[in-house]
């Protein structure tokens, strides 16, 4: 695979690291003391940039107090004749969080960018700039794309655990120098309280950081913010932002485990048993922590689409917005689905326009995977082998339309049920016939219990080619199975390869596949 070379990186990366040292670890009110002193506004929290095209991207900061955010751009690290963005005014309407958009930027080029945050009063005083970097996507097909995917941070109350170096697997996923980081959901876990010590059944201790927002489940906005926060206090995950841009979807923890639109909670550990109440918090704090063209939308949708040059176009689905209830998932007829009707012809429209050589769809949840929501089904299979049924009927029609219109070179990319597998599905050992065989790579979770290998639906004819998971439940991240996935699309042959990788970046499982080919 060809990759530009990246002049000065690794110096970039130690300056965005001084600063952040200089700027003192954030604390749980925000404040970094180094320069709360001074008087002028600080960004102990780190950047992050997301959603970068060709030619665009989004940069994200968060203050300590009022600030104007400005961005200045550059080819080089020194910052010769940098390019300035005003951003806009950040303060307490967005808990002091602000993203700006950069247009026009050269393809398949590194930018630098710095981030500083102004006095609202004086714009001559500015705080310590913090700096980044990313690549715009590549113009040319032969540079190639290389990019890293995972989910489930912070899970089953395994937080941020010192002893263990905190999210080690960033450091690992940063070392490919991929182009962007996929996160398949559950950013957060705003129903998993995070305690400051876990018994381990070995006899040792877990000990997590711990927050004031994260000693409870979440229910109001500054509890939602606080637990996307939470994240940011480990220095892996900061120094990771600052040099690798993010495409990222939600699923259910970033509200409340297998919710679903109009449910009312039973749950005895929340006063606010409206789960719509609570999904507009979640979704209103999440649009502030993370740098979303979409959300900024009137529509302030989740799903869109990622064209990243000739190679490659994600797709980010929204399994969890539109889906109806959770239920049995036996019924014949489903118009909802698990998309919604409208984002299901949206995918479908935008898969047919497509001209890219791969077409990922980045799905929260999988498809051929039993997930329960006992006595119902919260993903999509339900365990009958037989036609499809529930939620597998718009899995069906999109299947079935994915071959008639001969789309080529799709694939399936998710996490949520915390181990990591391939399947490869096919129809002629399926109930269901009217497709073309596909592949499913599942990896996670990032730093999350992990759990048993799922159960598969024959439906679609799903064969685990591989599997690794633990045979007991909420195995804790000392204990390993921690997962995320790799896709290196080579610039010459178009070939696709996905590696399935533990932790520390051991291969554990490759798949090559071809372009230009509607199924395989």
């Amino acid at each position: 695979m060809s990759h530009r070379p990246l002049p000065g990186r690794r110096s970039v990366l130690r300056g965005s690291l001084a600063a952040s040292a200089a700027l003192s670890l954030p604390t749980a009110l925000g404040a970094a003391p180094a320069f709360a002193r001074s008087g002028r506004p600080t960004a102990g929290w780190g950047v992050q940039a997301g959603d970068v095209t060709c030619d665009s991207g989004l940069v994200w900061v968060r203050s300590d107090r009022p600030a104007r955010m400005i961005v200045e751009t550059s080819a080089t690290e020194s910052f010769r004749n940098p390019r300035r963005w005003h951003g806009p005014l950040l303060g307490e309407g967005t808990d002091f969080t602000g993203t700006t958009r950069l247009r026009g930027l050269p393809s398949g080029e590194q930018i630098h960018y710095r981030v500083l945050l102004a006095d609202p009063d004086d714009p001559r005083r500015t705080g310590e700039p913090v700096t980044g970097t990313f690549r715009t996507a590549p113009a040319k097909r032969r540079d190639g794309v290389r990019f890293v995917w995972s989910g489930d941070l912070a899970g089953q109350g395994w937080g941020i655990n010192p002893e263990l170096g905190g999210y080690r697997i960033y450091d690992a996923m940063g070392a490919l120098d991929p182009y962007f980081f996929l996160c398949s959901g559950d950013n957060i876990y705003a129903d998993g309280p995070i305690t400051g010590t876990v018994a381990l059944p070995d006899g040792r201790t877990w000990r997590n950081i711990t927050t004031e927002e994260k000693a409870k489940v979440a229910e109001t906005l500054a509890e939602f913010r606080g637990n996307f926060r939470y994240n940011l206090l480990d220095e892996n995950l900061r120094a990771f932002n600052a040099r690798v841009p993010s495409i990222v979807q939600w699923d259910d923890h970033e509200v409340v485990n297998n919710w679903y639109p109009g449910e009312i909670l039973t749950d005895t550990r929340y006063t606010e048993k409206n789960v719509d109440v609570l999904a507009a918090r979640a979704r209103r704090a999440f649009s502030e922590y993370f740098p979303i063209s979409t959300l900024r939308r009137p529509d302030g949708r989740v799903h869109r689409v990622l064209h990243h040059g000739p190679l490659l176009d994600v797709f980010v689905l929204d399994m969890r917005t539109y889906r109806n209830a959770n239920s049995p998932d036996d019924q014949p007829a489903d118009p909802q689905g698990i998309l919604g009707r409208e984002q299901l012809e949206w995918l479908k429209r935008e898969l047919s326009r497509s001209r890219a050589v791969w077409k990922v769809i980045a799905a929260d949840m999988p498809i051929g995977l039993v997930v329960p929501d006992a006595p119902n089904i919260e993903a999509v299979a339900q365990g009958d082998p037989g036609k499809p049924l529930g939620r597998e009927l718009q899995i069906a029609e999109l299947l079935r339309f994915v071959k008639h219109r001969r789309i080529t070179g799709t694939v399936w990319l998710t996490a949520d049920v915390h181990h990591t597998s391939a399947q490869h599905y096919q129809p002629s050992k399926a109930a269901f016939t009217d497709f073309e065989p596909f592949w499913e790579f599942v990896s996670g979770p990032l730093n999350a219990g992990a759990f048993p290998a799922n159960a598969l639906d024959g439906t679609f004819g799903p064969d685990r080619v591989f599997v690794k998971a633990p045979t007991t439940a909420n195995v804790s991240p000392a204990g390993g199975y921690q997962f995320f996935g790799e896709v290196d699309i080579d610039g010459h042959s178009g070939e696709l390869t996905v590696r399935l990788r533990e932790q520390d970046g051991t291969v554990l499982f490759t798949q090559t596949l071809q372009p230009g080919r509607v199924g395989q």
